[in-house]
């Protein structure tokens, strides 16, 4: 395995949106570099509004780069097929969505569309790696609480045994038992199974908790980059400053 995983390399989103009667290009993300390595967990923060929405949504291709490259493993992902990527780099959203079914319908949707010939005790595998009882399976989705819908949409994109796992602010909508739970199923899930994950926030404390290195992002601008905590804890640049003294929110 190479030492870098995902490579951006000056990548900038730029979209149209609409100003009263108007169309207006605005810039998103801004000539952004960074390079993520294997089986780490790298936290993109910053505040609202700074693209790291979209950075995430860049990285599985569910938008296109305005300019730059993104790279997985060397290759460029606008070379790749679409659905392989998204094998390779899942994406978990902010608000689970689950659909009403079962627990293990849920689970088992994305292997059922492919049409994969043995399913038998694979959702036994992936609730049980995300930390719930078996016993849930024959529950109805819409029975349970948020962070175990949470928990089963890690389960649900897990199925696909990707390399990388997106998450967007995954704990967000969550109580603070919940959000524990999550953070340690995340830490769980980088040294079970070897996971690069890439986990967006604006908490600067959960940042610290998860992260083992990460970016600051304001603006669509990369503000700075190191190891966390240090990065957060001693802060070179003074938009950082201020986002960590709670100026920018």
């Amino acid at each position: 395995m190479g030492e870098i995983k995902l490579k951006l390399e000056r990548i900038t989103k730029r979209r149209l949106i609409r100003q009263n009667e108007d169309m207006e290009e605005i810039t998103v993300l801004k000539d952004i570099s960074v390079e993520i390595k294997p089986k780490e967990v790298f936290a993109v923060v910053g505040p609202s509004g700074s693209g790291k929405s979209t950075l995430l949504r860049l990285l599985n291709r569910l938008e296109d780069l305005s300019d730059g490259s993104i790279f997985l493993d060397g290759q460029n992902i606008k070379d790749m097929d679409v659905i392989a990527l998204r094998r390779k780099v899942a994406l978990v959203f902010q608000v689970p969505i689950l659909f009403d079914g079962t627990v293990e319908r849920n689970i088992l949707f994305s292997l059922k569309i492919r049409e994969e010939p043995n399913l038998e005790g694979v959702a036994e595998k992936y609730i049980n790696l995300v930390g719930l009882k078996r016993n849930l399976l024959s529950r109805n989705s819409n029975e349970l609480s948020v962070g175990q819908k949470q928990r089963i949409s890690i389960a649900r994109a897990l199925t696909s045994e990707p390399e990388v796992l997106l998450m967007d602010e995954p704990t967000s909508a969550l109580d603070p038992t919940a959000t524990h739970n999550i953070e340690s199923l995340i830490l769980d899930l980088k040294s079970k199974i070897g996971l690069t994950i890439v986990f967006v926030t604006h908490d600067i404390e959960q940042a610290k908790r998860v992260g083992e290195r990460g970016m600051v992002l304001v603006n669509g601008e990369k503000i700075e980059e190191g190891e966390i905590p240090y990065l957060l804890e001693n802060p070179q640049n003074s938009i950082t400053q201020e986002f960590i003294k709670g100026i920018l929110t």
